[in-house]
C-alpha cells in the first residue's frame, strides 16, 4: 500500500519579545551562546522541544531585557537561527492599536508592515560581508509567510482569541513614543498597529497588566500552533521561498 511522503523536519526559531521570552515552554532545555558574522545576538539560545517539535527560543532584548529595540542586532539574531537549522521564525512583539476596533489584549496577526527606522540594517547584502555576496533585491510585497499565518489564524479561532487575521504594523525607530499627530498621521497610512506608541489615558500599570495577559494568550497560541506547523508537509513551501532568494541575488562581476 502506498503511503505519502514524510512530513518534512522543521525546526521553529522563537523570538520573543517583551512579556514573551519565558524559557519555561520549552522542554528539555540547554542553552546554547554562539556568535555570528555579524556579532552575537541578543543572548543565549535556547534550544528544547515543544511537543516533540524541535524549537529555538531567543529573547530580543535579551533576557535582562537590557537591549532597546535600535540597539537589537537583528542580524545576528537571524543569522543565529538560520545557521542553527530553522525552518521557521515565528516572532512576537508588543505593539500599540491604531484602530478603535483593535482593543487592547488583542492578538493581530500582521500581514504588511511601514518601516519608519531610520539607524538599523537593512540587509545582509550590504558588501561588508564576506558570507553574504552580491546585493539583494528581495520581493517585499508579501513579506509574512501565508501558509504559517493561516495556521496561526485557525488556532486562535479554536482557542477562543480575539484575533484579528490581518493588520499592518508601523515601526517607528525609538526609544521615545510617538505623539498624537505622529500617530494619527499613521493611522491615514494604513497602519493598524504600531510598535512603540502610547496616550495619555494609559497608566503603565494598564500596560504591564496588558502585557502578561497577552504573553499567556501568546503562549497559548504557540503552544499549540507549532505541534500543528510541526505535523504540515513543508518542502514545496521552503524550496519556492529559497528559489525566490537565491534568484534575488545579483553577484558582483569580476
Amino acid at each position: 500500500m502506498a503511503t505519502g511522503a514524510a512530513p518534512t523536519a522543521v525546526k521553529i526559531g522563537i523570538i520573543g519579545g517583551t512579556g514573551l521570552d519565558d524559557p519555561e515552554i520549552l522542554e528539555g532545555r540547554t542553552e546554547k551562546y554562539v556568535d555570528t558574522p555579524f556579532g552575537k545576538p541578543s543572548d543565549a539560545l535556547i534550544l528544547g522541544k515543544i511537543k516533540n517539535v524541535d524549537c529555538v527560543l531567543l529573547a530580543r532584548h535579551g533576557r535582562q531585557h537590557t537591549i532597546m529595540p535600535s540597539k537589537v542586532n537583528y542580524q545576528a539574531n537571524i543569522w543565529a537561527l538560520k545557521e542553527e537549522g530553522c525552518t521557521h521564525v515565528i516572532v512576537t512583539t508588543a505593539c500599540g492599536s491604531l484602530r478603535e476596533e483593535i482593543q487592547p489584549g488583542d492578538i493581530v496577526i500582521i500581514d504588511q508592515f511601514i518601516d519608519r527606522t531610520t539607524v538599523r540594517p537593512q540587509t545582509f547584502y550590504d558588501g561588508s560581508h564576506s558570507c553574504a555576496r552580491g546585493v539583494c533585491h528581495i520581493p517585499m510585497a508579501e513579506p509574512f509567510c501565508p501558509k504559517t499565518r493561516e495556521v496561526l489564524i485557525e488556532t486562535a479561532k479554536k482557542l477562543g482569541l480575539r484575533c484579528h487575521s490581518k493588520g499592518t504594523m508601523l515601526t517607528i525607530e525609538g526609544p521615545r513614543f510617538s505623539s498624537r499627530a505622529e500617530s494619527l498621521m499613521f493611522r491615514t497610512w494604513g497602519a493598524d498597529v504600531i510598535n512603540m506608541t502610547t496616550v495619555p489615558e494609559v497608566s503603565v500599570d494598564r500596560v504591564l497588566k496588558t502585557l502578561k495577559e497577552n504573553a499567556n494568550k501568546a503562549k497559548s497560541l504557540l503552544l499549540t500552533t507549532i505541534p500543528q506547523i510541526g505535523s504540515m508537509e513543508w518542502s514545496e513551501t521552503l524550496h519556492s521561498l529559497k528559489n525566490m532568494a537565491q534568484f534575488s541575488v545579483l553577484l558582483p562581476r569580476h
